[in-house]
């Protein structure tokens, strides 16, 4: 007879278990699986090219961020992370692949660009509490249980600035990605392949932040020097300038 539930991060854990081992993209279990993922290189993979997302460069053009200290989730190669070190970005990037922390390293070299590269799961790499001003994610949200949202809700308290900007781009309801219930999942014991989100859902998610913007990425030329696809969805959030209070999850 096992009675091991204590905590919140106990509950956490065990609906992580709930799923099939080959549905896991998150824990660091899953780092084999993203290892084989990017063992070829040359596969025609849409975001293995070296280019930042189109979404991250209109901000940036239109100045709704500014450089600061930033933090990239599920970084993979690390081109959104290089690009934001380019324009002058004090830069952390996490990825749970030792295969893709290597690579984006060979880039920020190749680029002549600082990141600092972190091997692991974005909810066990130690990181400086309150120290950032921008968190990006490309793909991160969109591989997560949905019971891990009240993680990745805590971590970004945890890590965020007063005031400090979250921009994610994940995949867009009706173009990619399972739109099944939250319930549901746990019935199959798997994801899908990714969770499928609306305007409205991320709203929810977040609505202890300031909706900047939400649109459909826009899809780019493949000699475009930016990054776009029309199945993934960006959004652009800002943290009050006073946080509520601290969320009871670890």
């Amino acid at each position: 007879m096992i009675r091991d539930i204590r905590t919140a991060d106990d509950v956490l854990s065990m609906l992580d278990r709930l799923f099939a081992a080959d549905a896991d993209r998150w824990t660091p279990n899953a780092a084999t699986w993203w290892d084989r993922f990017y063992s070829d290189r040359s596969t025609q993979i849409p975001f293995f090219v070296a280019k930042p997302d189109e979404s991250l460069v209109s901000y940036l053009e239109r100045g709704l961020l500014a450089p600061g200290r930033a933090l990239d989730l599920g970084c993979g190669p690390g081109r959104n992370a290089i690009h934001l070190a380019s324009l002058g970005f004090e830069v952390d990037a996490v990825d749970l692949s030792p295969a893709a922390v290597t690579w984006g390293e060979e880039r920020a070299r190749e680029a002549g660009v600082e990141v600092r590269f972190h091997r692991g799961d974005i909810f066990s790499v130690a990181l400086p509490p309150g120290q950032y001003d921008l968190v990006y994610d490309s793909g991160c949200l969109h591989h997560l249980p949905p019971h891990r949202r009240v993680s990745y809700l805590s971590l970004l308290d945890r890590l965020l600035v007063p005031g400090g900007q979250l921009a994610l781009t994940c995949f867009a309801a009706g173009a990619m990605g399972s739109e099944l219930s939250d319930e549901e999942f746990y019935r199959q014991g798997r994801l899908d392949g990714g969770l499928a989100y609306t305007p409205e859902a991320l709203r929810w998610i977040f609505s202890d932040f300031t909706e900047v913007e939400s649109r459909p990425m826009k899809e780019q030329s493949p000699d475009a020097p930016v990054f776009g696809v029309p199945f993934l969805l960006a959004a652009l959030f800002r943290r009050p300038e006073t946080s509520s209070a601290a969320r009871t999850e670890p």
